[in-house]
């Protein structure tokens, strides 16, 4: 009898989730199941982090450092811009997506897939900002993990960014002297 009524109460609540996703959708399709797989994904990663620093012992700082938050925020996005958009990690999102066209130096722009899960992957594995989640915890999982290698390895993405930054300046300057 009870199996009878757990399948009752889950078919009214597929219903009624069915039903709000297609009211918020407003004649869209949007996949809100996806969305929702993605956020548990979330939180069972970073319960997991959370749950491996506190097995480990490890102290949690008072507040973060300035540097850090600085340190991780250009590591941050330097890392969520090659996952995302280099050319040189288009195979990881592949499955996922479709190559629409070039954007900017060494960067493409791709749409994700339209259906299903691929959908819901595709669109992280083509956004900067939603990937940025990610990046942004698994670097704090790896600072309070292994501070020293987890710093090192900001360190170099960091230097990646000023370089960038000065390619992008040069590219700049020599276009306005010359015209090219």
């Amino acid at each position: 009898m009870n199996s009878a009524a757990d399948r009752h109460l889950a078919a009214r609540l597929h219903g009624l989730l069915h039903r709000a996703g297609t009211r918020y959708g407003a004649g869209h399709d949007r996949p809100l199941g996806g969305y929702l797989a993605a956020m548990t994904g979330f939180a069972a990663y970073t319960t997991a982090w959370a749950t491996a620093v506190r097995l480990r012992g490890r102290p949690l700082p008072d507040r973060p450092e300035p540097w850090d938050v600085v340190l991780t925020s250009v590591a941050t996005f330097r890392l969520s811009r090659l996952l995302t958009k280099a050319s040189v990690t288009s195979p990881l999102r592949a499955p996922f997506t479709r190559y629409v066209a070039p954007q900017g130096p060494a960067e493409l722009h791709e749409e994700a897939h339209s259906e299903g899960a691929r959908h819901t992957v595709g669109e992280l594995a083509t956004c900067p900002f939603c990937m940025s989640v990610w990046v942004a915890s698994t670097l704090t999982a790896g600072q309070l993990l292994w501070p020293r290698a987890t710093r090192t390895a900001m360190g170099a993405l960091a230097a990646l960014a000023g370089a960038d930054g000065l390619q992008l300046a040069y590219s700049a300057l020599v276009e306005k002297t010359t015209g090219e």
